[in-house]
């Protein structure tokens, strides 16, 4: 006969993972009567043994985030529920499952698809919106299924690493972007105060979002404000409240929808076409930095190169002068005349004081 470990969750549902017949009932009792987080945790230390099979305790305290002591206590108590599980002395012993008990990890309860249905979010990105334990608890099980029919391939999981973040990236802002996707998911209109980029102070305004968006590292509500779709950077979301009316976005419009929208308006190509003299050493660069702004490159002078870049107006050729001595723009002369007044005004500034 096949056994039960019921988990309860925060949410009240209750997740059921089956057991061979090697697991008997005084388990499942004991697991009932442990409470949320003992629960969840014992069920993760069975996922990995089921893994590994044997395990070091100080790898399992680690792995869950207790003491080496909580884990004998937790295998002592396994094993006198009728777990064949037991901590094996010695220089090569650990906790050690027996051979043969297995546990049925197919099923993945709601956070947990949930979890894995995001799946281009990395570690921290995970932990802003508050899904690292059911991401978690979905791989141990999807890594104890594949334990069952072990292969002798690699996992991509252990090949390939995401990190989201942007090189040199500055801390996150304090708002609890979970607790905002929590929020979102009554779909409630929001009152938002938001300070615009460059602005001094933050304005109250009344949105109809249609949830997050997480690009380069960075969070943003994607929302619609008086039927027009925009991007609000949380960085700069300095309070919000749900109000009581309903969200009213546009028919026939959802987060995907409305996110190509705002990304084909902020990606699309510039009205000004700039060209421009540039090292070659700093060619590579340029393109780190303009990205699809750079529309166009033709060999120049001996260790120069013709490029064009493509800009909504004439006054973003500001971003040019970070190339600093490695550039020279040539056409128009409108953007020719506009970054001389700003390298001028720069070297003023900068301009020696007579000792």
């Amino acid at each position: 006969m096949g056994a039960d470990i019921v988990v309860s969750y925060r949410n009240g549902r209750a997740g059921i993972v089956q057991l061979n017949r090697t697991i008997t009932t005084p388990a499942v009792m004991y697991l009932r009567k442990s409470g949320v987080m003992k629960a969840a945790r014992l069920l993760s230390l069975l996922l990995v043994l089921q893994t590994r099979q044997r395990v070091t305790t100080a790898e399992l305290a680690e792995r869950l985030e207790v003491s080496v002591r909580t884990i004998l206590r937790d295998v002592e108590a396994l094993s006198t529920a009728g777990v064949p599980v037991y901590a094996e002395r010695g220089r090569h012993g650990g906790i050690v499952l027996l051979p043969g008990a297995r546990l049925n990890a197919s099923h993945l309860e709601p956070a947990e698809m949930d979890s894995l249905s995001l799946a281009g979010l990395d570690g921290v990105q995970r932990k802003q919106l508050g899904i690292t334990a059911a991401h978690d608890m979905a791989i141990r099980k999807i890594a104890a299924r594949r334990a069952a029919g072990a292969t002798a391939d690699t996992s991509l999981a252990e090949l390939v690493i995401v990190d989201n973040s942007g090189w040199l990236a500055a801390d996150a802002g304090e708002l609890n972007i979970a607790e905002l996707a929590l929020t979102l998911r009554s779909r409630p209109r929001l009152r938002i105060e938001y300070r615009s980029s460059g602005a001094k102070h933050a304005t109250s305004r009344v949105v109809d979002p249609y949830g997050l968006a997480s690009k380069s590292g960075r969070w943003y509500l994607v929302a619609d404000d008086d039927h027009v779709a925009k991007l609000f950077n949380l960085d700069r979301l300095e309070h919000y409240a749900a109000l009581s009316e309903p969200v009213t976005t546009r028919p026939d419009h959802d987060l995907r929808s409305v996110w190509d929208e705002l990304k084909q308006r902020t990606e699309a190509p510039g009205r000004v076409d700039i060209t421009v003299r540039l090292r070659e050493s700093r060619v590579d660069l340029a393109r780190r930095i303009l990205g699809s702004r750079l529309t166009g490159t033709a060999p120049g002078d001996d260790g120069w190169r013709l490029m064009t870049v493509s800009y909504p107006d004439v006054e973003s050729v500001r971003q040019l002068l970070q190339f600093g001595n490695h550039i020279e723009v040539i056409a128009p002369e409108s953007a020719r005349q506009r970054v001389g007044e700003l390298a001028t005004d720069l070297a003023d500034r900068h301009k020696m004081t007579p000792a």
